[in-house]
């Protein structure tokens, strides 16, 4: 393919960088409103989702796939497991490895806390066909599994975007 941009069609309005940057910078605060009056925080609900379908198992996968530092993040799952949202065990495998997985509780609280995104992303969707929502994913998908690649070049990626559905809510049990 012949380059889409060049120097006489650069825009601000064309570029997909800038784009996705406003498009983050906008949503990003009001997803974290979301959490305002909940046991979590935004950052905490994204870990512990992704988490929720057991495929990112360790720490590094964990910062990868959601873009975290692994300071912080570290002090993240440090608040999790102390909370007993999550657990930390060593690899029968290799010993060197910690694994990472959801409590029992952590899993209910994602479930719980999902309509809540969903609703979100449903409200600020509703101009869009379900058509135009499909490509829109199928793209960034497309566009982040590229970048990914570019950043590893021949090694293996890392990237690991579930397609588990976060099931039902899990009712609340009755005192």
């Amino acid at each position: 393919m012949k380059p889409y941009y060049r120097p006489s069609n650069y825009t601000m309005a064309n570029s997909v960088g800038y784009l996705m940057r406003v498009c983050t910078n906008r949503v990003l605060p009001q997803m974290e409103a979301l959490f305002d009056h909940e046991e979590l925080t935004f950052s905490q609900w994204t870990t512990l989702v992704a988490l929720h379908d057991g495929r990112i198992r360790t720490a590094g996968d964990l910062a990868h796939n959601i873009c975290h530092d692994a300071g912080s993040l570290t002090r993240l799952i440090d608040q999790l497991v102390e909370r007993k949202l999550v657990i930390r065990s060593r690899s029968d495998s290799d010993r060197r490895v910690v694994t990472l997985a959801l409590t029992t509780r952590g899993t209910a609280l994602v479930e719980m806390l999902a309509p809540r995104v969903m609703n979100f992303w449903n409200d600020l969707l509703a101009d869009f066909t379900h058509a135009e929502v499909d490509t829109l994913i199928q793209l960034l998908t497309r566009l982040a599994v590229v970048a990914e690649d570019k950043v590893r070049g021949d090694k293996p990626s890392r990237l690991l975007i579930s397609e588990v559905p976060i099931s039902v809510p899990v009712k609340a049990k009755k005192s």
